[in-house]
């Protein structure tokens, strides 16, 4: 059998693929890519405060070839070139959770599946009240319905990674649950409801190399020059058509196959690719398309303390937080009440309805798809989605503060239970799970 060959010393540093494999491992840990999030966030707010403008001129700096339509500003491409890497990874999250997860058994699914329904009609609600009653919001303001409805994962699950050291494992299962379902609906209301001058014959095109990308993920090809090219053609189609962009990186991601090949010993064996593909783009994902989207989107002169007031006095702001710090946990909580007392649904035995207020309330973290739904509903640097990017962080803000204390108490609980269970163990070599 032929050696592979290996990389020439002279043109890589000794080392430098288990570095890049180990810096691969670590941007896959929840924590580092809320982490990056958040300097992305803060790096972006200091830039567009900074005197001068270096920070709108550089994000509205247009690259691409306008031959093809995307002479797009930067923001432009962070938000619907670099975001569909992010939605292509809940596609496959989605997908395994329909094939292989907790959404493939209706009962175990029923509760969070509920969660993010009413985690999303409930903050509507609230928004469309603050804005309806409010006599000074500006035309247009009710477009903006959808903002609170979106929960992001990275920052959510990073929190809850930290804060939640001891707490049960259903917690995260049934937190996770509901972000990916909630990314389905937000990814649907997005092309239902913000997309305009619909283009049918792109998008009709957009099905032949989906189609082909398909039928190569099916066969187990691996191949990135055969994978690649289809999923950039469909992600262009698709954005010519007026859908957003980043619809058809969840397309591309719901036809990856979750279930292992069969092939016994076969080159196929191992990981279904849905694994073997987040596995490879999660890393990108976490470490640059998404700090990036928010470096380019998060920036808001805010212009002192006055303009900070100013801005938070818009009804739109206040209709953001009182969605995402209000609406989003009462969704949660009611929703899955009511279903767990009408009908047989019940919540995980390790799980208390406490657990779920502190996730509901982490829930009203929205950040990367609660941005881009502001620019879609009020256009990209207007000073509506800009007081949009002050709610949303104030909001997320909030809730992840709220969140946070409630979670570390219940920490605190089940650590304080645990460490009575290996008393107990100890005492009478019985595990107290046993004696309950």
């Amino acid at each position: 059998m032929p050696s592979t060959p290996r990389p020439n010393p002279g043109l890589f540093a000794r080392g430098s693929w288990p570095e890049a494999s180990r810096i691969a491992q670590v941007l896959r840990l929840e924590t580092v890519g809320g982490a990056l999030l958040l300097v992305a966030t803060a790096l972006a707010l200091v830039w567009a405060n900074l005197p001068g403008d270096t920070y709108e001129a550089v994000r509205q700096l247009h690259v691409g070839p306008a031959a093809l339509g995307l002479d797009l500003s930067l923001e432009h491409w962070a938000a619907d070139g670099l975001l569909a890497i992010f939605f292509f990874i809940a596609g496959l999250e989605l997908k395994r959770e329909f094939v292989a997860g907790d959404l493939r058994d209706p009962r175990a699914a029923a509760l969070p599946i509920a969660a993010a329904v009413g985690g999303m009609a409930v903050p509507a609600l609230v928004y469309s009240l603050v804005v309806a009653v409010s006599p000074s919001a500006p035309a247009g303001a009710a477009t903006g319905w959808a903002i609170p409805t979106a929960t992001d994962i990275a920052f959510a699950l990073g929190v809850l990674a930290v804060v939640g050291s001891h707490l049960p494992s259903a917690l995260r299962t049934f937190l996770l649950t509901l972000a990916v379902v909630d990314d389905l609906l937000a990814i649907t209301v997005i092309a239902v409801f913000y997309t305009s001058d619909l283009a049918p014959l792109p998008l009709l095109l957009a099905l032949v190399p989906l189609a082909l990308f398909t039928l190569a993920v099916q066969r187990r090809v691996r191949t990135w020059w055969v994978l690649l090219p289809l999923a950039l053609l469909t992600w262009g189609l698709v954005h010519a058509s007026g859908v957003h962009a980043t619809v058809a990186g969840v397309l591309l991601g719901l036809v990856v196959p979750v279930v292992r090949s069969q092939a016994a010993g076969g080159p196929d064996a191992g990981p279904g690719l849905a694994e073997h593909f987040e596995h490879r783009w999660r890393p990108l994902s976490a470490g640059f398309a998404v700090p990036v989207f928010a470096l380019l989107s998060a920036g808001v002169a805010i212009g002192g303390a006055s303009g900070l007031a100013d801005a938070l006095r818009d009804p739109v702001a206040l209709g953001v937080v009182a969605g995402l710090v209000v609406g989003k946990p009462v969704g949660i909580l009611a929703t899955t009440f009511v279903l767990a007392k009408a009908t047989r649904a019940e919540l995980d035995p390790s799980l208390r309805w406490v657990d779920v207020a502190g996730v509901a309330v982490l829930a009203g973290m929205g950040f990367t798809v609660s941005l881009l739904i502001g620019s879609l509903a009020f256009g990209e640097g207007s000073a509506p989605a800009e007081h949009v990017t002050l709610g949303v962080l104030l909001g997320s803000t909030v809730a992840a503060l709220l969140a946070s204390v409630l979670l570390l108490h219940r920490n605190k609980v089940y650590r304080a239970i645990e460490a009575e269970e290996l008393v107990d163990d100890d005492q009478d070599g019985v595990p107290d799970v046993y004696q309950r």
